[in-house]
């Protein structure tokens, strides 16, 4: 299944570019994320933890960084990763481009996931995924900001840098299921809504 995501970034397009390069930097404010290991400058591997009430699922992988164009603020990311237990895999292939926005920028995500094995069971509706992705694209988006804003202010006041962040936590599956239930009674209703 294939979707488009966008995240505001408070960064000028070639600051916002490094930022996003800098995956050692990010991996703390992906939801559910844990950077394992650097294999080199393109390839890590980790794993990422999402908690469905009793439910806990994860997957462990590697996502490399591929086609990346410095000039005009565009990259690749192919990402595997399977469940250690057995359950399935998925194999994702992300496309994102920067372009300015205000004082800021905007990030455009185009997403093309596929699943396999029992994992694809909670992917059967393409809807309830592309919300799902919207909802972590938009917590990595707030987590970055606090990231940002506190880097920002240690800068300025000449403290030492932030400590590194906590152990990943998983993503909480009851929030984000609430919020794609949501969006999903929100699109029937808006199309059932009469034309004026």
């Amino acid at each position: 299944m294939e979707f488009d995501n966008t995240l505001d970034v408070p960064l000028p397009p070639a600051e916002a570019w490094k930022l996003l390069l800098d995956i050692r930097r990010i991996a703390t404010c992906i939801p559910g994320a844990e950077l394992t290991e650097v294999v080199d400058d393109v390839t890590y591997k980790g794993k990422v933890a999402v908690r469905l009430g009793p439910v806990a699922l994860s997957l462990v992988g590697q996502a490399k960084l591929e086609e990346i164009d410095h000039a005009s603020h565009k990259a690749r990311v192919k990402a595997q990763g399977s469940d250690p237990k057995g359950r399935g895999s998925t194999d994702s292939v992300i496309d994102f481009r920067i372009e300015p926005a205000g004082s800021g920028s905007k990030v455009l995500v185009h997403t093309n996931v596929k699943l396999s094995g029992s994992i694809a069971q909670y992917g059967r509706g393409s809807g309830m995924i592309q919300s799902f992705a919207s909802q972590l694209i938009g917590q990595f988006g707030d987590a970055l900001k606090v990231e940002l804003a506190a880097n920002r202010s240690s800068v300025a006041s000449s403290e030492t840098p932030v400590a590194s962040a906590p152990p990943a936590k998983p993503i909480s599956g009851l929030t984000l299921i609430a919020k794609v239930l949501w969006d999903a009674i929100v699109r029937l209703f808006g199309r059932a809504a009469p034309k004026s």
